[in-house]
């Protein structure tokens, strides 16, 4: 989100950032954010500029630009705990070695499917996309550079993970 407005004034005296952490059922002894984490993050969600923050929460803007950074690397984190979370327990994992083509990659995903009577209910094309834009840093072109893991879930649902380097 970009730091720049030219024409949208936003009343910082009307967001009651309490309330807003409430709607969307914030819960800090629940949650990777810390509570100031999910205030930064809710505040930028709601169209503020980290300089509207850091003078509604009495810090400076450098201050702001640290906690939300910090937090979107928690929710990048935690996304990735979620989705190991998720492939651990998936009945189909699929290894897409590097230098694969990924014209190849929705017959391994199907053939594997297959062998586990689930139904995956992507088409090829969509299989590549799917693969391609969730791998996108290992993807180049139509060729895998370094392994990824496909999971499928008994729904069907695809999970695509980056191995480590």
């Amino acid at each position: 989100m970009s730091d720049s407005r030219d024409d949208d004034a936003v009343d910082l005296e009307a967001i009651d950032v309490a309330e807003l952490l409430d709607r969307t059922g914030f819960d800090a002894d629940e949650n990777v954010l810390t509570r100031r984490q999910a205030e930064v993050l809710a505040l930028r969600e709601h169209g503020l500029r980290q300089l509207d923050i850091a003078n509604m929460l009495g810090t400076s803007r450098a201050n702001v630009s640290n906690i939300e950074g910090s937090a979107r690397e928690n929710v990048k984190k935690a996304t990735e705990t979620v989705n190991f979370a998720e492939a651990l327990g998936a009945p189909v994992r699929v290894e897409i070695p590097a230098d694969t083509d990924l014209y190849e990659v929705p017959n391994m995903i199907y053939d594997a499917a297959d062998d586990a009577e689930i139904e995956v209910s992507y088409t090829a094309p969509d299989l590549m996309k799917l693969v391609s834009d969730r791998a996108s840093a290992v993807v180049k072109g139509r060729n895998v550079k370094r392994r990824l893991v496909v999971s499928v879930t008994d729904e069907g649902t695809i999970r695509v993970r980056q191995s480590s380097p």
